[in-house]
């Protein structure tokens, strides 16, 4: 179903996900209008399917990002100071949409998003992505947005904690370090290899929704099968 979500332009794109309930938040759809994927992915801006970014890398299909952000939305509100960490931020094109979420959609509301990724060339042009718009540009200068270098498999704890960590490659496990970055309550989207894929390039993978409530109490729900690139070393 997904992949008939493509359009001519960004709006249509955005427009498909909505009328197939793949977006089913108005603030969703807002916030991803916003946010031109020709910024972050010119080869084939558009189409619903992930997009070869360099280094290995890609930008994940925009399908998978509107289901990390509904997911998560409960704990990005608007304007009330949220903290959002984005593992393997990649284009940097995710990490502005839930910039929007948090900080309005002028960027002007209190909120903060962290972008990390282990490929200092990734963090540069998740910046230089950014940069192409007036509305990055805003949330970039105003340090609403900030890009750093760093594995994000220890997450990045200087930031934290966070009301919501996105990761955006698949993981071995479901990082300890990431859930004691968590605020409570938080929450987490994380694809991870289940054990019988672990050794291929897309193994078996799902989505995992790690959840931290009020007390502290962590639980782990196992959501739907994906194809993520892995969350590894940089490359050599």
């Amino acid at each position: 179903m997904a992949w008939r979500c493509s359009g001519r332009t960004n709006a249509e794109l955005i427009s498909n996900l909505y009328k197939a309930q793949l977006i089913t938040a108005e603030r969703v759809r807002a916030s991803m209008t916003s946010v031109d994927r020709a910024h972050y992915a010119p080869a084939a801006a558009y189409e619903d399917s992930p997009q070869p970014i360099g280094y290995s890398a890609t930008i994940s299909a925009p399908h998978m990002h509107a289901s990390a952000c509904q997911s998560l939305l409960l704990f990005m509100p608007e304007n009330k100071g949220a903290k959002v960490l984005d593992i393997g931020s990649g284009s940097g094109y995710l990490t502005h949409v839930m910039a929007n979420l948090v900080c309005g959609s002028e960027g002007k509301g209190e909120g903060k998003v962290v972008g990390i990724d282990h490929i200092p060339q990734l963090t540069e042009l998740a910046l230089s992505n950014m940069r192409k718009s007036e509305e990055g540009r805003r949330l970039l200068d105003n340090g609403r947005v900030e890009f750093v270098t760093g594995d994000g498999r220890k997450g990045y704890a200087e930031g934290g904690p966070y009301d919501a960590i996105h990761v955006g490659a698949a993981a071995a496990e479901i990082h300890d370090k990431l859930i004691d970055q968590l605020r409570a309550p938080g929450r987490m989207f994380i694809p991870v290899e289940d054990e019988d894929g672990r050794g291929s390039m897309f193994g078996s993978q799902y989505i995992w929704v790690v959840d931290k409530d009020a007390d502290g109490k962590v639980t782990r729900k196992r959501d739907m099968g994906v194809r993520y690139v892995l969350l590894t070393d940089a490359p050599k």
